[in-house]
């Protein structure tokens, strides 16, 4: 393969798997090998085993950290802090992308950015979507409700009115307490069901003129 075939095969953000290049090719030995003289010359960035990125100049756009976290680890959807401060419902930058995944829990540091995956069993691993969190590039992350219920389940103390406070949480008028409430029937984890019932019980006396359905 020649460098310019591998340009017009990148997708949006410059990320790319050695599997993605493997289709049909009949000596994938020589595309490995050609690989490593394109990352040893500084043409692509390897993030990690088997995963690529394009490297200046040729990134035509700089990937979303969502969009790497899914590369980084494909059975695995942002959540956490990161995805309650995309969404807006904590004040707070956060600058490690927080991953939920099925499997072993891992923690990368690249040269764009840290990653961490917080393991979770494989029945509370729902809740999540496919969003342009990008020009062209979707990731998947969890919603609002399951990125805080997400948080709540993996946090020691965190049905305790002291953490609840501590998180600033700004709730928008789109939260769905309901959604929050059928979660975490679902999730069946007592914690994470009495954190959410002194969270709204808070939020309650906080905006005493809010009308909300839970």
């Amino acid at each position: 393969m020649v460098f310019a075939s591998l340009l017009e095969k990148c997708p949006p953000g410059g990320l790319f798997r050695t599997g993605d290049l493997l289709a049909g090719v009949k000596n994938p030995a020589a595309l490995r090998r050609q690989l490593d003289r394109w990352t040893k010359s500084g043409k692509i960035l390897q993030l990690r085993r088997e995963v690529y990125l394009l490297n200046r100049p040729y990134l035509p756009t700089r990937p979303h950290p969502f969009l790497i976290a899914n590369q980084l680890r494909r059975s695995s959807y942002v959540s956490l802090q990161s995805a309650l401060s995309y969404y807006g419902l904590i004040p707070e930058y956060v600058p490690v992308v927080t991953s939920v995944t099925g499997g072993r829990p891992e923690q990368l540091e690249t040269s764009l950015a840290q990653f961490h995956f917080r393991h979770v069993q494989g029945r509370h691993f729902f809740g999540f979507v496919e969003r342009e969190v990008a020009v062209n590039q979707v990731a998947r992350l969890a919603t609002p409700e399951k990125a805080l219920a997400d948080l709540l389940y993996l946090t020691p103390g965190s049905d305790l009115a002291d953490y609840l406070q501590e998180l600033r949480l700004e709730i928008p008028e789109t939260f769905n307490w309901l959604t929050l409430n059928e979660i975490g029937r679902i999730m069946q984890a007592p914690k994470v069901q009495r954190a959410i019932s002194l969270l709204h019980q808070l939020w309650k006396e906080e905006s005493p003129h809010e009308t909300v359905i839970a």
